[in-house]
This record gives structure tokens, sequence and C-alpha cells, in this order.
């Protein structure tokens, strides 16, 4: 698995690593991560394997995301979607520019909870996303109901916007924009630019 993105992190002492999913490889366990207590209320994607992998083949031939497996030390352990703002069904809730990314995320292994993973992985995927010069905001609209990730979200910079309507969910719309991120994380930019 050669990633897309990594970079290490002093913080938990790890390398952080984004490699793209592949279907006939990752299905199986991105499955069994939906299916995981955490993850299922927030998801709603606790459907039988047939079902998950035709979803997943879908969501791979959408061209306005990309999805990735979230590695530490090279250990698969987190799903993130990384998505063109434009196209999405979350542009009409705000007016975006045309280089506005957003992402949605999950701990799929329950040995990772609680251990101050969120931040740094969350940390890293955005520093991925600003890699793209056009892009100067990166948006989130993590369910309403999920306390602990709309916390993270903010420790990461993102700042609450307002509550909005998808289809699947009731959503708190975040933005984070690359001017007060690099002030945040500076230390984190210069690591990137070393590597």
């Amino acid at each position: 698995m050669k990633p897309e993105f990594s970079i290490y992190d002093q913080e938990v002492n790890q390398t952080i690593s984004f490699v793209e999913v592949v279907l006939e490889r990752d299905a199986e366990i991105l499955h069994k991560w939906h299916q995981e207590p955490h993850v299922s209320p927030f998801w709603n994607l606790n459907i039988p394997f047939e079902k998950y992998r035709t979803h997943l083949e879908g969501f791979l031939a959408d061209t306005h995301q990309k999805l990735f497996l979230g590695l530490l030390d090279g250990v698969p352990m987190s799903y993130w979607e990384a998505y063109w703002v434009k196209g999405d069904v979350v542009e009409s809730c705000y007016d975006p520019q045309p280089e506005d990314q957003g992402i949605h995320l999950l701990i799929g292994e329950p040995d990772y909870l609680g251990k101050g993973y969120a931040l740094p992985l969350l940390r890293a995927m955005v520093l991925f996303q600003f890699l793209h010069q056009g892009t100067d905001k990166i948006i989130a609209e993590p369910d309403i109901r999920n306390k602990k990730m709309i916390h993270i979200f903010e420790q990461c910079g993102f700042k609450k916007m307002k509550p909005i309507e998808l289809p699947d969910k009731t959503g708190m719309l975040m933005f984070c924009e690359r001017k007060q991120f690099e002030r945040r994380w500076r230390d984190v930019f210069a690591a990137a630019e070393s590597v």
C-alpha cells in the first residue's frame, strides 16, 4: 500500500498515512468498521456485506470524492472521505468557493478509541487537503448528535457555523480556513514541508 500522504506526528510518536481505498482489498474491513456500535448510529451503513460492497463500489466511482484508509505506523485503523463541495449535497447549505473541500471520517478499530488519535489524524488529513493550493476552506458536517467529533473538529480549528438538514442526518456545518489552520498548526506545516 503506497500512501498518498504521510507525516510523522510527534504528539502520538507515529507516522500517519493515507492510502486510497481499493474495493477488493478494503471492502471487508470497511464493512466491519461500519458495523461497530460507535460507528453505525452516525453512518447508517449497518447493512449486509453485499449491499455495503455495492455502496462502496458506487462511492469509489464518484469522481467528486476520494476514499482513504488512515494508517498509524502502517496499520489501517480509520476511514476518510475527502470530497469537493461543488457537486455534493452540502453545496446548497452555504455559498462555496470552487475548490472548497469537505471531509468525513471514522475511527474503525475500537482499540484506537479514546487514546488521543482523532485530533492528530484529522489534523493530518486537513493538512493533506490544504496541499491543494486552490483550497482555502475545508468543511465538515458531522452528525449534530456526535458531540465528541464536533469537539475534535473544534480542537483542530474548525468553527461551528449552523445546523443543516441533509438527506441522512442533521449535521453541524463547520468551516476550517487555511490561514487560521496554518497559524494554529505552524509546527505541523513546518514538519510536513521538511519531509
